[in-house]
This record gives structure tokens, C-alpha cells and sequence, in this order.
């Protein structure tokens, strides 16, 4: 998956002036945090990860620092092009003395091309840019090449969580991963989307109820 369209963002790739104790962290710690360039060995980056974890879109860096420290016997590699968010995590890390988070600071389909085949255990992608206009559904990350990408890093077995507070990307979503044969559905009644999986950490993000319905959780496994 190496050709595709240039990110474009529903919002800027960079809003507000980062702020100075921030903006040293991000020059002393993301040239160690950033993911090397070149095919990703992730033994490497982790020796002895029980696991390899990737979080899509970040934001902030909330839920991927409080995974990381929750699991820091697993390894998450977490993609944002936003450079505000990007600071915001190197910040979350660095607070919390994590050693299991590497980060990509860009568009993250230059990450998966470089990942090997089964590589990764779990992926989170919650709220992604929304682009809710439906002549701009196409910019969404979620697409059926994206989905065979996904598939293709994920080993079997792994699992897959995507949520969002806009109810037509949720439809959309959820027709493209079931589409997909190596992805199942795990939800078995209504409250099984409806309500924040026991693991998830809700973020101040989400807490703003930007969208225009509840938050959907869309739980999937690999076969």
C-alpha cells in the first residue's frame, strides 16, 4: 500500500504555538521516540515485547500513554501527523517514564507499508478526522485498501477497535471491515457498540461530543 493520495487533514496539521517546555521535549525525545526509517523491525525496538500494539491518530496521546503503562510489557507504536498532538504524547510519555512507545509524526500509511506481514497484535483507531460532508467520505483513513493494509499486519487472532461519534463513518466502517473475509464482527448484542469496552480509556476528545451521535465502538477480530 505505497501509492495513495496526500494526507489531508479535517483539521491543521498544526493549530496553536506549541509550548516551550513542550517544544524542548520534542527536540530532545522524539529523535529517540520517532520509529527508524526503513522496513520496521520491531524486535528492535522492543527486545522481548510480549506484544506489538499500534494506535492510529492519537490525538493527544492519552489513551495510547495509558495503555502503554498499563501494558509496559508491550510494545505501541502510535501514528499522528498532527504536530500539536504529537507534542502532547512525547509530553504524556516523558511524564510517565514509558519506555514502551515509539512514534511516527505522519501520514500513517507510510508506517503500515513498512511493517512486515502479521507484525502487530492490536490496532486502535478511534475517532479519525470525520470529513462528515459526503463529497469528502473519500479523504476518510478508513477505506477498503486501508482495510486490506490493516489486515495484512494484523497476525491472526489479533484485534482491531475502531470508534467514532459520527454514525454514517461508523455504517461505513463497519460495511468495509465485514466486507473484508479476514475480519469478524465480535459484537453479539446492541450494548456490545453502545458502551466503552471495559479496556477503554476515554480521552478529552471524546468527552467533547463533537460528532452527531453517541460514541460507537466497533470491536473486530482477525482470522
Amino acid at each position: 500500500m505505497t501509492d495513495h493520495p496526500p494526507l489531508r487533514s479535517y483539521g491543521r496539521l498544526k493549530s496553536r504555538p506549541i509550548k516551550p517546555r513542550q517544544a524542548a521535549l520534542m527536540d530532545e525525545r522524539l529523535p529517540v521516540l520517532r520509529i527508524p526509517p526503513g522496513p520496521v523491525e520491531v524486535a528492535a525496538l522492543m527486545p522481548g515485547a510480549a506484544e506489538t500494539w499500534l494506535e492510529i491518530g492519537f490525538g493527544g496521546g492519552e489513551h495510547m500513554a495509558s495503555q502503554a503503562a498499563r501494558r509496559p510489557d508491550v510494545l505501541i507504536l502510535g501514528a499522528e501527523p498532527f504536530t500539536n498532538g504529537v507534542a502532547s504524547a512525547v509530553r504524556h510519555i516523558d511524564e510517565q517514564g514509558l519506555d514502551n512507545v515509539r512514534l511516527h509524526d505522519g501520514d500513517v500509511r507510510e508506517l503500515t507499508a513498512r511493517l512486515p506481514e502479521g507484525a502487530v497484535a492490536r490496532v486502535f483507531i478511534l475517532f479519525p478526522d470525520p470529513w462528515p460532508k459526503a463529497r469528502h467520505n473519500k479523504r476518510r483513513l478508513i477505506q477498503s485498501g486501508m482495510v486490506d493494509e490493516l489486515a495484512r499486519i494484523l497476525r491472526p487472532g489479533g484485534t482491531l477497535r475502531f470508534a467514532s461519534d459520527w454514525a454514517d463513518y461508523a455504517d461505513q466502517a463497519l460495511e468495509l471491515f465485514t466486507a473484508n473475509p479476514s475480519f469478524t464482527w465480535t459484537a453479539r448484542q446492541a450494548d456490545d457498540w453502545r458502551n466503552p469496552p471495559v479496556d477503554h480509556i476515554t480521552t478529552r476528545y471524546e468527552e467533547k461530543r463533537l460528532g452527531d451521535c453517541a460514541p460507537i465502538f466497533l470491536d473486530f477480530i482477525r482470522g
